[in-house]
């Protein structure tokens, strides 16, 4: 039958959407029916790149229609054809167009949900856009004041900077996570994340950096209180005393054993260089104070 064909079907629908000197008005209410259905067809038929096509078609009839929820849907089907096509810059522009979509409706949960497909989709082609993804994700979230739902998002983010070996990106991270967790009363993931991030400083063998996030993640009465802090706390003293032997047994510990894959094997390589420097820099530093104490 005609009317079940999809090419005949986006024929029809592309006919009834362009005006002419007899077509004043597009029937965008019957071609939004015909392109869906020739999308699912071309979909069940693994003719994916003109499913692709049909769907994006489908999608931009709801937006004529004024239906962002279903033009989303049927964007989210469009990006998941352009990922069996390997097409990842049309996955990613397509997923933000969902989630835009989304926001229009006012519905932030699919609107963080869609980024996060088009992040995990990203993450080994395209790993940078993938973080952004999930950032971006995070952002909607924390913007409707749901800090809670974002903290594997953020997690996701710091996993793929930490595989790019962009490490300052990726402490930055786990504190944005921190933040969320202290705003969500979630002491526990909020302690991880700090003890997460000073790890990622100290696998950079960038102590001074390490130290400062400590002395910032003291100023929470919740990490003080923890097991994240008394680990965090022999790690500052074994890199000061130079003890590489008690740094690789607190790496070993329990507390670390619990944190994210990513950061249990970072953390399983310290020290990431000599101790001799930070001791004696440490030192130095302690023999300025004893020297300006006797000046007073």
């Amino acid at each position: 039958m005609a009317s079940s064909d999809p090419e005949k079907q986006m024929a029809k629908a592309d006919k009834i959407t362009k005006l002419s000197f007899t077509r004043w008005n597009a029937d965008w209410k019957n071609a939004a029916v015909l392109y869906e259905q020739a999308a699912i067809a071309f979909r069940l038929a693994k003719q994916n790149e003109k499913a692709k096509l049909a769907f994006e078609k489908a999608s931009k009839g709801q937006e004529m229609l004024s239906s962002p929820w279903d033009a989303a849907r049927f964007m989210e089907s469009a990006a998941a054809m352009a990922k069996e096509l390997g097409s990842w810059n049309e996955v990613a522009d397509f997923y933000k167009r969902a989630s835009e979509l989304y926001i229009e409706c006012g519905r932030s949960q699919p609107a963080s949900d869609a980024l996060a497909k088009g992040a995990r989709a990203l993450e080994e082609s395209m790993p940078e856009e993938a973080a952004r993804l999930y950032i971006s994700a995070c952002e909607i979230l924390e913007e409707d004041e749901k800090e809670q739902m974002a903290f594997d998002l953020y997690r996701a983010a710091a996993s793929v900077y930490i595989k790019l070996e962009k490490y300052e990106d990726a402490a930055a991270t786990l504190l944005r996570l921190g933040l969320a967790a202290d705003k969500s009363n979630a002491k526990n993931s909020q302690c991880k994340a700090y003890l997460s991030a000073i790890i990622v400083y100290l696998y950079t063998h960038d102590f001074k950096q390490a130290e400062k996030c400590y002395n910032d993640c003291l100023q929470t009465d919740a990490f003080m209180d923890s097991d994240q802090f008394r680990v965090a706390s022999k790690l500052m003293s074994a890199y000061r005393e130079g003890d590489i032997e008690e740094v690789k047994r607190v790496a070993q510990s329990s507390t670390i054993s619990n944190l994210e894959h990513v950061i249990i094997r970072l953390a399983r390589k310290l020290p990431t260089g000599e101790l001799h420097a930070i001791r004696a820099e440490v030192a130095g530093e302690e023999g300025d104070e004893l020297d300006e104490d006797n000046l007073v």
